[in-house]
């Protein structure tokens, strides 16, 4: 006769001796070395590529995660706020209060007739430098189904490595040999401009322009071209000028079948830091008072409109909602769907 689940009885919840029966069980089959299940495979040593689709009028939209950096909290890592407060926020938020662990996710816009991606990741050069932990874009693609020379564009909100590094391969070669690469206009004349770069007060912007150099040195820059705000980068793919993180910084807002997203790049990166806190001045904006004031007017917007957002640094597949929360706001991330 078959013995009864300690979990399980026909009227009642599990019982603390049913729950501590089985445990002991589990404890058992460890000392001998034996799981419960006597798998036959070891433990997986990297997680599978990470990618989502999701509709939006006729367009189809896959979020390809590229990955995650892990960054130690230290003093001037929010410049207008402690280290305390920073690792308060993170602990709050569930996560590992020492470290930063920062996603990032671009997106890919099937149009029927066209794939355009927007921004590329770390590049295939982090991949092998971080073991796998980012720079994980190419693996994504191919996960998708999607080839690299598959690509029609390449829309760039911005020129930080985490966004534009991806454009070329590890060996300095052009990633995708057969896409248009469309950049915001104030952002690239920012960063070709030595006389620019030497008034940023952010000591990092030398770094940064020295990146830049790098990758259109990569045979980006002959097939680039720039675009102005408040226009049509593409068919449906308006851009809109949110300066502060840097100078030409731009988010997009993809429009089909009467329904709309907010592509915000960088107007915040992680949302239980700088969503949650729109006051606080990250380290790596190049302007921050600005970038506060973009930051509060865009997500009055988002909250006033209900209009969905893609973030490039939210959790993983970086698609939500926001609503006010005390004297900021939060996001609320869009429930994983299989229907398409």
């Amino acid at each position: 006769m078959t013995s009864p689940s300690p979990f399980a009885t026909s009227r009642s919840a599990p019982t603390r001796r049913g729950v501590l029966g089985s445990a002991a069980v589990v404890a058992a089959a460890a000392a001998t070395g034996l799981s419960p299940a006597d798998a036959a495979a070891p433990p997986a040593a990297v997680q599978a590529p990470g990618f989502y689709r999701y509709t939006l009028g006729s367009v189809q939209v896959t979020v390809l995660n590229d990955g995650v950096s892990r960054m130690p909290i230290g003093d001037g890592f929010v410049l207008n706020a402690s280290k305390a407060d920073v690792q308060a926020a993170l602990a709050a938020a569930f996560m590992n209060p020492d470290v930063y662990a920062g996603p990032y996710n671009p997106i890919l816009i099937n149009t029927g007739a066209k794939l355009v991606l927007v921004d590329t990741g770390t590049g295939e050069a982090a991949f092998k430098a971080s073991n796998g932990l980012n720079g994980r874009l190419m693996q994504t693609l191919a996960a998708a189904g999607i080839a690299p020379e598959q690509i029609d564009a390449v829309v760039l909100t911005h020129y930080h490595g985490d966004h534009i590094n991806g454009l070329v391969r590890a060996d300095g070669t052009v990633a995708f040999p057969n896409a248009e690469v469309l950049a915001p206009a104030r952002e690239h004349a920012f960063w070709t401009d030595e006389g620019e770069i030497g008034r940023a007060r952010n000591p990092r912007v030398p770094d940064g322009a020295r990146n830049v150099r790098r990758v259109l040195a990569g045979g980006i820059a002959e097939r680039l071209r720039t675009y102005e705000w408040d226009k049509e980068v593409l068919p449906g793919l308006v851009a809109v000028g949110t300066p502060g993180h840097t100078p030409g910084h731009t988010s997009l807002v993809l429009a089909s079948g009467g329904k709309q997203v907010y592509i915000q790049g960088d107007v915040t990166h992680a949302p239980f830091l700088f969503a949650r806190n729109p006051g606080w001045h990250f380290m790596l904006d190049v302007d921050p008072v600005a970038a506060e004031a973009t930051r509060r007017k865009v997500y009055e917007m988002l909250v006033a409109e209900r209009m969905p957002v893609q973030g490039f640094h939210y959790p993983f597949p970086a698609l939500a909602h926001v609503e006010r929360s005390g004297t900021g706001y939060r996001e609320v991330l869009v429930p994983w769907s299989a229907a398409l």
